[in-house]
């Protein structure tokens, strides 16, 4: 039978990337540990001014390392310890370094670095989820954008645990650990926001 609707999956039941890929769905749904969490309808224009601004200085600056620039929509499958695929997102932005992690689908493994900008609806789902997702997968630096209050909250994995630095606020000059040499002031994520 051809999935088309969320109401055909059932939620209590562990799904794969191989269930994932079966899926003809008209939401777009990552996965979370096995679990289908519906992502949030299309994000507001603010999100997306911030995601263009952000990816404007991050093409910029890879345009001259080896590195790969993405934004969502894009699969990222994080597989577990024993290999199997039970988690599939799609970051706002990401950055892969590791060029044999990238195929035809996306990227297989942790991204050197990722980006999310918070919505309404979808502040737990960063928060909570997707940190301890990318903290047990090992990506290296995990961005948080904040709209509202004009932040940016970084994560460094060090010793496989997450350390939070002191936000980025308006004005500030926003310095990568992974990549010294990306720093910006966070007005060229903020500007022309209405």
């Amino acid at each position: 039978m051809e999935i088309t609707s969320l109401d055909q999956l059932d939620s209590k039941k562990i799904y794969t990337y191989a269930d994932y890929l079966l899926w003809k769905l008209k939401e777009r749904v990552e996965l979370f540990r096995g679990k289908i969490f519906k992502m949030s309808p299309a994000p507001a224009r603010i999100h997306q001014d911030i995601s263009q601004n952000l990816n404007q200085v991050f093409l910029n600056f890879f345009r001259r390392h080896s590195c790969k620039v993405y934004t969502a929509p894009f699969d990222v499958r994080l597989p577990n310890k024993d290999r199997e695929i039970l988690t599939v997102v799609q970051p706002d932005l990401c950055v892969i370094c590791d060029l044999e992690k990238l195929d035809d689908k996306g990227c297989l493994g942790a991204p050197d670095l990722i980006v999310e900008i918070l919505s309404p609806g979808n502040t737990k789902k960063e928060m909570d989820y997707k940190f301890s997702i990318y903290e047990e997968a090992g990506v290296k630096e995990y961005w948080l954008v904040h709209p509202t209050d004009k932040n940016v909250q970084i994560f460094v994995l060090e010793n496989g645990i997450y350390i939070g630095l002191k936000p980025y606020t308006e004005g500030e000059m926003l310095t990568s650990r992974t990549f010294p040499e990306l720093s910006f002031s966070t007005d060229e994520i903020f500007s022309n926001l209405q």
